[in-house]
């Protein structure tokens, strides 16, 4: 939960940002940019974007320790990419 408070404080800041730079048409768009951030880190830490044999030779290789720490890490990037990415929908159609 408080990764997704500071998502939705990320994107608020985000979008007050966006606003006072480019006006209310942008409004969507340092949150989108956070948000697209988050989700493409998130992406890459859970092997997401490696083909087959690396995932299967990255398991092989790493420990246990090291597997706990990447998919907490990639949890938290997509708890923080959630927020942001719903707040930049959100502010895109309005």
């Amino acid at each position: 939960m408080k990764y997704i408070g500071i998502g939705t404080m990320l994107s608020i800041l985000g979008v007050i940002g966006s606003i006072l730079i480019w006006g209310k048409e942008e409004a969507h768009l340092i949150s989108g940019l956070l948000g697209g951030i988050f989700l493409i880190s998130a992406m890459l830490m859970s092997g997401a974007m490696a083909s087959g044999d690396r995932m299967r030779a990255n398991f092989a290789t790493e420990t246990n320790e090291d597997r706990n720490e990447r998919n907490l890490l990639m949890n938290n990037a997509l708890l923080l990419a959630i927020p942001n990415i719903i707040v930049a929908i959100f502010a895109y159609y309005l």
